[in-house]
């Protein structure tokens, strides 16, 4: 297997050491002239290394002083209960993600009529070409951008209802836009996996250019056997997702 490139490897250890308590919140790390000479590198493959660090939000540098660990405040996505027709509080279950956190949520979106591709068609069980609603979000606590996200919905579903642009309505998310209209959300489900941050990615989240990864959640909104919304939630550094799912 091909070695990784050192600046990703004295990443990865800063990050286990800050992971496993070694280096806790407040701490100095080592210096750059430490770093070179514990991993036998150049000071630019040091500087990459703790560039992806303070992308990712792990430590801070201070002018003069040096780099030290950060105190991170991460939002959680807790999925099973982030839909419940119950939740108290804001109704858009990121802001009630961020307000739990002591955050200030905020987002930006833009929607429009388009087509399915056949990747979109498939996870919503419609034909290519179908008219959906396409619509993309930034979502930012206490002004810093934390999840990017894309959905389409099926306009045969919300087409020429009050619902069928999804922020121009009284109900805020998908559960709650769908009852609207009759239709009763009764599952979803999410496939979870991490890749390298696109160029997109990158900017949309204002993370470090070189290293960089996101967790991706692919998730499908259910009627009974009917989908009724797909979506695809980039999340960067500042968010961890919790599951508790029952045991049978």
């Amino acid at each position: 297997m091909p070695t990784a490139p050192a600046y990703l490897r004295i990443a990865t250890a800063l990050r286990g050491m800050i992971s496993d308590g070694t280096l806790r919140p407040g701490d100095k790390l080592p210096t750059e002239a430490q770093l070179r000479q514990q991993f036998g590198v150049s000071t630019t493959v040091v500087k990459a290394a703790l560039s992806i660090l303070q992308g990712e939000g792990l430590i801070e540098g201070r002018r003069g002083s040096g780099n030290y660990v950060r105190q991170v405040r991460r939002l959680t996505r807790r999925a099973h209960g982030r839909d419940l027709r119950t939740a108290t509080g804001p109704t858009s279950p990121f802001a009630r993600d961020a307000t739990a956190a002591g955050q200030r949520p905020d987002w930006e979106h833009s929607s429009e009529h388009t087509t399915a591709t056949p990747a979109v068609a498939a996870r919503l069980g419609i034909d290519p070409g179908d008219p959906v609603m396409r619509t993309r979000y930034r979502f930012r606590s206490d002004g810093h951008p934390i999840q990017l996200s894309e959905s389409h919905e099926p306009l045969a579903i919300t087409g020429g209802t009050p619902v069928e642009w999804p922020e121009e309505g009284a109900a805020v998310g998908v559960v709650a836009r769908m009852d609207t209209i009759g239709v009763r959300i009764d599952a979803f489900e999410e496939r979870v996996t991490t890749r390298p941050a696109s160029p997109a990615e990158i900017e949309g989240l204002e993370l470090t250019a070189r290293g960089s990864h996101v967790l991706v959640i692919e998730r499908t909104y259910y009627a009974g056997p009917l989908a009724v919304e797909t979506a695809d939630i980039v999340l960067g550094p500042y968010y961890e997702v919790v599951y508790r799912v029952p045991v049978d």
